[in-house]
C-alpha cells in the first residue's frame, strides 16, 4: 500500500466510525417493529400511536410544539450550567478542606435520597411558577453527578504526581490547581455527560408540578385530553434534545481533555 494513501484511508475509517451506524440501524428497527405491531394488533391511537402518526403530529402541530420546546430547552441549558458550576465549586471546596468534605458529604447523599417529586412542589412555593423554580429543579438533579465524579477524580490523583509536587515544594493550592484538577478532568467529563443526559428530568418535573409553559405542561394537558400522539411528540422532542446535548457535551469534553483520549470511542482512530 502506498504511504500517501494511508492518511486518507485512516480519515475515511474515522469518518465512518463517527456516524453511529449501529445505533441508527437499531433505532430504525425498533420504529419498524413498533409500526408493524400497532398495525397488526390494531392498537387504538389513544393507547399507543404508531410512529407514522407521531411524525404527522409533529409536522402538523409544530407551531404549538416549538414555542413550548424552546422554553424547556432553555430550562435544560440553564439548569445544566448552574448545576455544573455549583457542582465543580463544591468539589473543589471539599478537596481543599477535608473537614468540609466530612461535613457536607452526607448532605449530598441525603439530597439524592429525597424524591424529586417531593422537592419540586416546595421549590414552586419558594420560588414561584416562573423560570427560577425550573432552573433550581434541573440544577439540583445535575449537581450531584458533577460533584461526586469531579471530587472522586480530585481524590484519586496519581501519587507519583503528588510526590513530584512535594519535591518541587508546591503549596496546597498549587497542588490542587496544577496537579489534582488536571488529573480529575477526565472524571469531570464523565460527570458532565451524565448530567447532560439527566438535564430534561428536572425541567420536566418542574413543569409538571407548576408552570405556565413548556413541554411538560403541554404533555400534561395532552394526556388529560387523551391526545397520546401529542404526548409522544413531546417525548420525541425531549429525546432529540437529550441526544444533542449529550453529544455536544461529549464533543466539548473530548477537546478539553485531549491528553486522555477515550480509546473505546469510535471518534478515536486508535481505538481498535
Amino acid at each position: 500500500m502506498l504511504p500517501r494513501f494511508v492518511p486518507a484511508i485512516a480519515a475515511g475509517r474515522t469518518a465512518r466510525r463517527a456516524v453511529p451506524i449501529a445505533g441508527i440501524v437499531t433505532g430504525c428497527g425498533v420504529l419498524l417493529a413498533w409500526e408493524l405491531a400497532v398495525w397488526l394488533f390494531a392498537v387504538p391511537a389513544f393507547l399507543l400511536p404508531a410512529p407514522s402518526r407521531i411524525a404527522v403530529t409533529l409536522a402538523t402541530r409544530w407551531s404549538i410544539i416549538l414555542p413550548e420546546a424552546l422554553v424547556t430547552f432553555g430550562e435544560m441549558i440553564g439548569g445544566l450550567l448552574i448545576g455544573s458550576v455549583f457542582g465543580i465549586a463544591a468539589a473543589l471546596l471539599m478537596a481543599g478542606s477535608p473537614r468540609l468534605e466530612r461535613a457536607v458529604g452526607p448532605l449530598l447523599v441525603v439530597s439524592q435520597a429525597l424524591p424529586v417529586f417531593a422537592i419540586a412542589p416546595l421549590l414552586v412555593v419558594w420560588l414561584g411558577f416562573g423560570l427560577a423554580s425550573k432552573l433550581a429543579m434541573a440544577a439540583l438533579i445535575i449537581f450531584f453527578p458533577v460533584t461526586t465524579t469531579f471530587f472522586e477524580g480530585l481524590r484519586r490523583t496519581d501519587t507519583g504526581l503528588l510526590d513530584l509536587g512535594r519535591l518541587n515544594r508546591a503549596g496546597r493550592l498549587q497542588t490542587l490547581l496544577l496537579i489534582r484538577v488536571p488529573s480529575a478532568l477526565p472524571a469531570l467529563a464523565s460527570g458532565l455527560r451524565v448530567a447532560a443526559a439527566a438535564a430534561p428530568i428536572g425541567a420536566i418535573v418542574g413543569e409538571w408540578v407548576g408552570s405556565s409553559s413548556g413541554l411538560g405542561l403541554l404533555m400534561l394537558h395532552a394526556n388529560a385530553r387523551m391526545q397520546t400522539d401529542l404526548v409522544f411528540a413531546g417525548l420525541t422532542i425531549l429525546v432529540v434534545f437529550s441526544i444533542a446535548l449529550w453529544g455536544a457535551v461529549g464533543l466539548l469534553t473530548r477537546r478539553l481533555v485531549f491528553w486522555a483520549p477515550d480509546t473505546l470511542s469510535p471518534f478515536n482512530p486508535q481505538g481498535e
